[in-house]
């Protein structure tokens, strides 16, 4: 059996492996917004009821992205696992350092996964598919629409296929590409987890061109989002103060974060969700944060060990991180 894919979130592991009570924990692990949207009151009807698809769901989504249409799934992920399978047998690009979902649900679909190069203008002749998060999880790479469109045109002539993971994209204005999934090949894939904050309702979106949301919809069958979900995702989609106050809101919280990391003598890359820096004390770093409950996201491959951490979501929060991370950091 494989070894299970490790993710930022996994509290009661923490707090099984370093003995301190779940409620102790501050969880700096992923790259959630700590200040969610407030979801409104739910109807009754969105419990009873079954979604039905003419309820203009796909439609706001849609509008919302700027996307010429969307299929709503289960998160992300279940698009992840799911499109692999779809997809022409070949040669799968994925980079070395990002969510690490993608080679195995494209080696279990009987792909063959090659790392790729970020850097590169012109991809290898034998690669039939590319897969990148924009910005990546966790290096917060960054690649100019330009690149991606270039890439899609390599791979539209190979009648392959560009996926483009954004589910970190809507902190940021006008850094999408979905308005150009009309385009065959081209697949956009949408969360609401992050930067809403609503990752336990698993709700998610995939732009592409209707022939593949087709396929993927007899795939994943009816009722992929509940009731819920969905009251929950129009209202956040349809509360554009919010999603500009908050947009102001994690841009200076990231910017905090990314200065404190920087005084203490580390190089951090940042979004507004998270900043990371490579450091060889990542590991220990971790551990003595832990032992003070405070959890963040340690990864061990790639160039060299590296350190994830997600935004505070009070100002008692910050002071118990802050004056933890600067102990911690001034020992190593």
């Amino acid at each position: 059996m494989a070894e299970p894919i490790r993710h930022g979130g996994n509290l009661r592991e923490a707090a099984k492996q370093y003995g301190i009570a779940l409620g102790d924990w501050l969880d700096l692990s992923t790259g959630i917004n700590p200040r969610a949207y407030p979801v409104p009151a739910v109807p009754v009807d969105a419990w009873r009821r079954l979604p039905e698809d003419a309820d203009g769901f796909a439609e706001l989504a849609a509008k919302h992205y700027g996307a010429p249409g969307a299929l709503p799934v289960a998160g992300s992920q279940a698009a992840i696992r799911t499109l692999p399978g779809l997809l022409q047998k070949g040669v799968a690009a994925v980079a070395p350092l990002t969510y690490g979902e993608y080679t195995p649900a494209f080696e279990r679909a009987g792909h063959r996964v090659v790392p790729l190069d970020v850097t590169s203008v012109t991809l290898p002749e034998d690669v039939d598919h590319v897969i990148v998060a924009n910005p990546d999880n966790p290096t917060t790479t960054y690649l100019d629409r330009d690149v991606l469109l270039g890439w899609h045109e390599q791979l539209a002539a190979r009648e392959g296929t560009l996926i483009i993971d954004e589910a970190f994209a809507d902190a940021y204005d006008n850094a999408s590409l979905a308005p150009e999934t009309y385009r065959e090949g081209l697949i956009v894939l949408r969360s609401v987890g992050k930067f809403y904050g609503l990752a336990g309702i698993r709700a998610g979106f995939v732009l592409a061109a209707q022939p593949l949301r087709n396929a993927l919809n007899e795939t994943l069958g009816a009722w992929t989002v509940s009731g819920p979900a969905r009251h929950a995702v129009s209202a956040a989609f349809n509360d554009r103060a919010w999603q500009m106050e908050t947009r102001a809101t994690l841009a200076r919280e990231s910017a905090r974060l990314s200065a404190l990391i920087r005084s203490l003598g580390f190089k951090p890359y940042s979004t507004p969700l998270f900043a990371w820096f490579q450091t060889p004390t990542a590991a220990n770093l971790q551990r003595a944060l832990a032992e003070k409950g405070i959890w963040t996201r340690l990864f061990e491959h790639g160039v060299s060990p590296s350190l994830r951490i997600g935004l505070t979501g009070s100002e008692d929060e910050w002071s118990r991180f802050s004056q933890a991370f600067e102990q911690v950091a001034g020992e190593q």
